[in-house]
């Protein structure tokens, strides 16, 4: 196995294009452990670690442009206001030591449907800046998985940083694991309301073969809200609308079974998930407009 240390992003960019098979590695998170396991021999690794720019942000306008590499500890403590949907779900990922080293960029090229971030991409509205010798292109989050740990990148390209819309409302990450910490994630929700166009985002992980979002409980919460009067007034969402949006989000999912979770219950965990959630964003919402009668 050959080790490529390029020393900046157009450095990095030639080597990937002379080597597409190389594999990159910033915190090694994932590869090292698929490498310790005998799971993945690469003829090359492709170190970006030495790149400073894949570490840093830009929150100045509407998005943040995140580094590729830039570690969940520093979103968390940074980046809690700007993105607090990826935040929280950042406090969920493996130990303090990964949460230092593992980034949304490597959880993106793994693109694992277990990954801990992905949810909450989905949910704020992302886009994943790839680049290669040949350009740069954006690719909406929801496009760039396309089945179980395989991402829209070609060959010769890598990830350089994510758009990700700042936070106009309220959003929610919940995670269902086997125990309450340092665990993949059996099935995971997150929500983000986004009052200014006044429609709501989801993202469901590990309940089908990529993340995918939950359209149609989107589109009926949006509706059922703006039908009653609820982002106006400010009022509790209807226990009706409540249901029926969990019940969606739950058709949303295509599962298996496994060692961690049967189908069943994956179903009924991110409907419980989807209720709950949106029980918490909708409750800040009510803080920010006034708290009024139930809506109709």
């Amino acid at each position: 196995m050959d080790f490529l240390r390029p020393a900046d992003w157009e450095e990095a960019l030639a080597a990937k294009a002379e080597h597409p098979s190389a594999v990159p590695i910033a915190g090694g998170t994932d590869v090292m452990v698929e490498i310790n396991f005998d799971h993945r021999r690469p003829e090359h690794l492709l170190d970006l670690s030495r790149i400073g720019e894949l570490h840093e942000w830009d929150a100045d306008g509407p998005d943040v442009r995140l580094g590729a590499a830039v570690p969940y500890a520093r979103i968390i403590d940074h980046l809690h206001t700007e993105l607090p949907g990826l935040a929280l779900a950042a406090h969920t990922v493996g130990s303090p030591q990964i949460r230092n080293r593992g980034s949304v960029g490597g959880n993106l090229g793994a693109a694992s449907p277990a990954g801990d971030s992905h949810p909450a991409l989905l949910a704020a509205g992302a886009e994943v800046e790839a680049q290669s010798v040949r350009g740069t292109r954006l690719i909406p989050v929801e496009e760039f998985y396309t089945g179980v740990k395989r991402n829209a990148l070609a060959p010769d390209e890598l990830i350089r940083a994510v758009h990700i819309r700042k936070a106009t409302g309220p959003q929610q990450f919940s995670k269902v694991g086997t125990r309450n910490a340092m665990v993949i994630a059996v099935c995971a929700f997150g929500i983000a309301l986004h009052p200014e166009s006044r429609t709501v985002r989801t993202g469901i992980g590990s309940a089908a073969p990529t993340p995918v979002r939950a359209g149609a409980a989107e589109e009926f919460l949006a509706a059922a809200l703006a039908e009653a009067g609820c982002w106006d007034s400010g009022a509790p969402v209807p226990p009706s609308v409540a249901r029926e949006f969990a019940e969606l989000a739950s058709g949303a999912c295509n599962p298996i079974d496994d060692v961690r979770g049967s189908a069943a219950y994956r179903r009924r965990a991110v409907a419980v998930m989807a209720r709950r959630t949106l029980g918490w964003v909708w409750e800040e919402y009510r803080g920010t407009q006034g708290r009024g009668t139930l809506c109709a």
